[in-house]
């Protein structure tokens, strides 16, 4: 029952939030998807919080087929929209997915989860990730990029709610010994916009791994 409270409650809220402007995000990848799939060949993926579709939109560009969920249907409809603009829609499955309650069947070569976060802690992010870990077919990527530290959205009025740095990320997807590779691990800074027309300066980070195939050992 709770978890079915919590995941309309959830569902609501960013369906509000989507519904708030006819754009949301800016359309664009994001930078570090770009950066860290340069080089690998196109096979399936999977888009953890696709949101408006930007990441799963420009890797069916790239060749991939796309598995694209997010919990806001208003999002995911309007993705679907700009999937059909771009001429990609039948390389992009888009999925409704409470992701703390179900999770999309199938293993991938790639995994991305671009800042699946959620404000205060009805999400539990740990235990996604790890099926995210799950869902990664031999030789395949499993790639994470968040923010690190106190979430730039609360402007310091919870200082004691903090985002894990990639270390802390890797530790919690408690991987199997001699089944992963580290291919990335980092913090850098990012700028964005806040809504108040300020420019904030915070901490991102991007976590990269592979699974070794079985010939690997």
């Amino acid at each position: 029952m709770t978890d079915d409270v919590t995941s309309e409650s959830d569902a609501a809220f960013w369906d509000a939030r989507y519904r708030e402007s006819h754009r949301i995000w800016s359309g664009n990848p994001n930078a570090a998807l770009v950066r860290e799939t340069a080089g690998l060949a196109p096979g399936r993926a999977l888009d953890l919080g696709s949101g408006e579709g930007g990441d799963a939109i420009w890797l069916a560009q790239q060749g991939w087929e796309v598995t694209a969920t997010d919990i806001s249907q208003v999002a995911l409809d309007r993705a679907a929209e700009q999937a059909a603009a771009a001429g990609v829609a039948d390389r992009i499955d888009w999925q409704w997915h409470d992701l703390g309650a179900s999770f999309p069947a199938g293993s991938f070569d790639l995994v991305s989860a671009q800042f699946l976060h959620s404000r205060g802690d009805t999400m539990p992010r740990e235990r996604i990730l790890r099926a995210a870990a799950a869902a990664v077919a031999p030789g395949g990527v499993l790639l994470i990029v968040g923010h690190s530290g106190t979430p730039h959205w609360e402007h310091n009025h919870h200082p004691e709610m903090q985002l894990p740095n990639p270390d802390e990320v890797l530790a919690a997807l408690d991987l199997p010994a001699g089944q992963w590779e580290t291919l990335v691990s980092e913090d850098y800074e990012a700028t964005r916009p806040a809504p108040d027309g300020i420019t904030i300066t915070h901490t991102d980070n991007t976590l990269k791994l592979r699974r070794r195939s079985a010939a690997a050992g």
